[in-house]
């Protein structure tokens, strides 16, 4: 069993700590808002530190899981930060969805300090998390990824190293490209439906078996039909990352016509007071339009 820092407990890093302090690791949390790292050491054990430096001291992994590009700086390299406390030869994996440049960054303040960095963002949303069964997609070396799966492994289904530093955000990039793009077309196809006069149940009860089949069909249509959006990634948090996208399409000359497009229709439901809504709901936005 490894000592292990976890860094971040959101509604992604709670329940992932959770399932390695049951797995019998030596766990200590950090969390910006002291309560909820409180909660977290009453409900699972382990330890809290008050800042980065302080959970990460003489830990063999520490795990990071919070907001964007600036959060992952200020836990890494920030006053209190992470990096400075670690033991030569640690560990640092960050499953925050953050961009390829920022992980770059941060693979190299960890070198320089003798330290490895492991970018392994998630995928699978709350519910994945809860159940120890996100998808992972990690960047970094092969040493450091080969001493990080089995503690990733906790709560993975599926976890794959796709290169070097930056390799697993990029792969990351792609999976919120593709759900985008499935989320707009599944909410036209039902909203379709709607105006049609059919039954929504029925209809997914049989193109779900074909071609048109999706997982976001399989598990949001229904919360979709009947209007509930508190099932999974916010739209907040789904903007971010697609600006993430964006902004790296512009710089390697990719195009992204429709994940733009649907970055924009977020925009619209964000307007609606829907950024804490699930990514479905974009169905919303179209019954709203009429």
């Amino acid at each position: 069993m490894a000592k292990v820092a976890f860094l971040g407990l959101g509604v992604m890093g709670y329940p992932m700590a959770g399932h390695l302090q049951k797995a019998g690791h030596e766990v200590t949390v950090y969390n910006r808002t002291t309560a909820k790292a409180e909660k977290w050491v009453a409900e699972y054990g382990g330890a809290m530190g008050k800042t980065p430096a302080e959970a990460a001291a003489g830990q063999d992994f520490v795990m990071a899981c919070v907001g964007n590009d600036d959060d992952l700086r200020g836990v890494c390299i920030g006053e209190g930060g992470a990096l400075a406390a670690m033991t030569e030869g640690a560990i640092f994996v960050d499953h925050t969805t953050v961009s390829a440049k920022v992980t770059r960054e941060m693979e190299a303040e960890a070198s320089a300090r003798g330290l490895h960095f492991v970018d392994a963002p998630v995928s699978g949303g709350q519910a994945g998390a809860e159940n120890g069964q996100l998808g992972i997609m990690c960047g970094g070396s092969e040493a450091a990824y080969g001493a990080a799966e089995p503690i990733m492994e906790v709560y993975a289904k599926a976890c794959h190293r796709m290169g070097d530093s930056g390799a697993g955000q990029l792969t990351k990039m792609v999976n919120q490209i593709c759900i985008a793009g499935l989320v707009q077309g599944l909410s036209e196809g039902l909203h379709f439906a709607e105006k049609a006069g059919l039954d929504i149940r029925e209809v997914v009860s049989v193109i779900s078996q074909g071609a048109a089949g999706s997982w976001q069909m399989s598990n949001r249509y229904e919360t979709m039909a009947d209007g509930e959006f508190d099932h999974g990634f916010a739209v907040d948090w789904m903007r971010k990352d697609l600006g993430i996208c964006l902004q790296t399409a512009d710089e390697n000359g990719a195009s992204l016509p429709v994940a733009a497009l649907v970055d924009q229709f977020y925009k619209d439901v964000q307007k609606m007071g829907g950024g804490r809504w699930d990514t479905s709901s974009l169905v919303e936005r179209l019954r709203k339009l009429g």
